[in-house]
């Protein structure tokens, strides 16, 4: 499957990138973002990824645009690092498309999907303990909380059992032989979701540190942007959502209401720095959704550093 860069529109719109600005995507991927951002104006870009083949197919866009096209492998929570070394200390705009790539799932060699069987491995950067190397290795109750809270997985303990009893006739290696032991674990879902769709993205999350990955992200990228630069946020689960979405509150300096009697609880301070671009996060749209099914779980949060003040909701919200 081709990548197909999600919301496109929506990122472009709260990016409103202008010839002379510097940019970041700081998960490169399939290039998508990057590709629209560098054709609507002459800015230059950097890209970050910490999978060497998006950066060896990220070879062909950086033809397309010389000098304007940097292409780094590496950690996009080590952003502030890795700019530094490339002489960038601040940007205009950074857009960061959270979790596993369609390319990543579709190659079945890389192990992310149960729709294919491959290697059981998960690994975005090629490198360090695969999800293999997890399931053998971790303790029975270790197990369970990581399939419950990366997860959400209510059944997770009856699962880690029966994974702790599979592997003690033999190493799991493939996700064909993962998802067979859960299937038979656990009774079909009444939603139709494949039974271990829950456990597969818990096991992704903690062999990738995806969600230690996005709060060290979140801070370098309020450290690089601008004045009146803009931070966009893609994200593809909730527990994403909700780390993105407490970060920009914290940010903008709107604090929940200790009472809900209380009508300056969730006001602006006047000394925050950022302020929201996007009042709730936006949804595909329907059309999105029908021409790309993987577009379905997707939410886009947007900021702003201050300068000329930005207008709140400056972009529609769709309930």
């Amino acid at each position: 499957m081709s990548h197909v860069p999600v919301m496109l529109a929506e990122v472009l719109a709260a990016l409103a990138p202008v010839d002379g600005e510097r940019f970041l995507d700081g998960t490169f991927g399939g290039g998508g973002y990057a590709g629209a951002i560098l054709a609507q104006a002459d800015c230059t870009l950097w890209a970050i990824d910490r999978d060497p083949a998006a950066i060896a197919r990220g070879a062909a866009l950086a033809a397309r645009y010389p000098g304007r096209l940097h292409l780094i492998e590496g950690h996009f929570g080590d952003m502030l690092a890795l700019l530094d070394q490339a002489g960038v200390s601040a940007l205009d705009g950074i857009v960061l498309d959270l979790g596993v790539s369609s390319f990543q799932i579709d190659e079945p060699e890389r192990g992310f999907s149960f729709r294919h069987d491959g290697p059981l491995d998960m690994r975005m950067s090629q490198a360090g303990p695969s999800a293999a190397d997890l399931v053998a290795s971790l303790p029975e109750d270790e197990l369970a909380d990581t399939l419950y809270r990366f997860g959400d997985e209510r059944l997770s303990r009856r699962i880690a059992r029966a994974i702790v009893a599979a592997r003690a006739e033999a190493r799991i290696e493939t996700t064909g032989q993962l998802a067979a032991i859960i299937r038979g674990a656990i009774p079909p879902s009444r939603d139709g979701i494949h039974p271990a769709t829950r456990s597969f993205q818990a096991l992704r999350i903690r062999v990738n540190d995806e969600l230690g990955e996005v709060a060290r992200a979140l801070d370098a990228a309020c450290a690089l942007l601008a004045p009146e630069g803009s931070l966009v946020v893609v994200s593809f689960h909730s527990l994403e959502d909700r780390l993105v979405k407490r970060f920009f509150t914290n940010a903008t300096g709107r604090a929940p209401s200790p009472s809900r009697h209380d009508p300056g609880g969730m006001a602006v301070s006047k000394a925050a720095e950022f302020s929201l671009t996007t009042v709730r996060a936006l949804r595909p749209t329907e059309a999105e959704i029908a021409a790309n099914p993987r577009a379905r779980s997707a939410r886009l949060r947007a900021m702003r550093r201050s300068g000329r003040q930005a207008p709140q909701g400056k972009l529609e919200t769709r309930r």
